[in-house]
């Protein structure tokens, strides 16, 4: 009898972008840009950062484990109930909690391929039935996914923005979709790029579709800085959340976590400064890539992903920036091999990144 299930043999590894460190020995280069990760490049919120190191002096303590005061003051953020909220270490925490706490033997589960590869990963150790449906222009194919429901189907995941290529559903998109979803189906809305979409034109953010059987998760890595520390949340119906509750790991997040989550919400100046910051970065971005005739995907977020005739010159280009101190992130193992995926950085290092990219072209 084999110890390992076959699904779980067969898992790929998850390769995430490329570690400073890493390129650092591999080419002997100290300075680098990195711009492969989607990291908030002007740091950890300095709110956050400082409840981190005011709560260092009980780290020999257990956290909440309920999480009280973080979800209360997420629940009087988005003027809902604690009941309706659950933390977890990061949003990927809380998928893989979902995916224990709901999916029985026979359930299967619907998403778009090439999307979020960090939900690939868990669905495919669920070693439940899954069907990956094609994206269609770089967007989630709904009425493809709508087609694919059955009786067994008991999860439909669904990022938006979709994370490699940046893209939304518009509320007139979901809406119709969500017409073909019976009620107990859990849709889970991976809204981790929230922050940085919610004024784009159409965007259906999810508190406004309080429905029972869909399932909200949103992050502080990205806007809030908050990446190395693995905070993320969610929200949805009582009921789910309180078996949501019963199955997650006790002491999840950690003590600091949640400190820093508490006081991030706080800091409003760092979330104006990094909207500004990525907003003036996009539009750089998009000009000189047009003004070069790189075709590129409209994105929603902090990054954006560049499109390549094939995938060997994704990869002479990605190696090439590396060279030159510049860490991007070929999509080869989100299924994009012939697409580069390249972060909003600070001024000067997205003018340091094009500077590159014209020597190397």
């Amino acid at each position: 009898m084999a110890l390992v299930p076959s699904y779980i043999q067969n898992l790929a590894h998850y390769t995430p972008g490329k570690p400073i460190a890493e390129a650092q020995r591999e080419l002997g280069i100290q300075e680098f840009i990195k711009l492969a990760s989607n990291e908030n490049p002007l740091g950890p919120s300095p709110k956050g950062m400082e409840a981190i190191e005011n709560s260092l002096t009980n780290l020999h303590r257990y956290p909440d484990a309920t999480g009280y005061e973080l979800r209360t003051k997420l629940a009087d953020r988005f003027n809902i109930k604690i009941e309706n909220v659950v933390l977890g270490a990061g949003s990927e925490g809380i998928m893989s909690t979902i995916m224990r706490t709901f999916l029985l033997s026979d359930d299967e589960i619907i998403s778009a391929a090439n999307s979020f590869i960090g939900f690939k990963v868990l669905a495919n150790a669920s070693g439940r039935r899954i069907h990956w449906v094609p994206m269609k222009h770089y967007h989630y194919d709904l009425e493809a996914m709508a087609d694919k429901i059955t009786d067994y189907t008991k999860i439909i995941y669904i990022a938006n923005p979709d994370n490699p290529m940046g893209t939304t559903i518009t509320r007139q998109e979901f809406d119709e979709f969500y017409t073909h979803v019976p009620e107990r189906v859990l849709i889970i809305l991976d809204e981790a790029y929230y922050e940085f979409a919610q004024k784009s034109h159409d965007y259906p953010d999810s508190m406004n579709y309080r429905y029972d059987n869909v399932i909200t998760l949103r992050t502080f890595s990205k806007a809030y800085g908050l990446a190395g520390i693995r905070i993320g949340y969610g929200f949805a119906h009582e009921s789910l959340i309180g078996n949501l509750m019963k199955v997650k790991v006790p002491f999840e997040p950690s003590l600091a976590a949640q400190a820093a989550g508490k006081a991030a919400l706080d800091d409003n100046v760092f979330l104006k400064n990094t909207l500004d910051l990525n907003k003036n970065g996009m539009a750089f971005l998009k000009k000189e890539f047009d003004t070069l005739g790189i075709e590129h995907v409209s994105s929603a977020t902090n990054f954006i992903t560049t499109v390549w005739e094939s995938e060997e010159r994704a990869s002479r280009l990605t190696q090439a920036l590396l060279e030159k101190g510049i860490i991007v992130r070929q999509l080869t193992g989100f299924g994009w091999p012939n697409c580069i995926r390249i972060s909003i950085g600070l001024e000067n290092e997205n003018q340091k990144c094009i500077e590159s990219l014209c020597q190397v072209l």
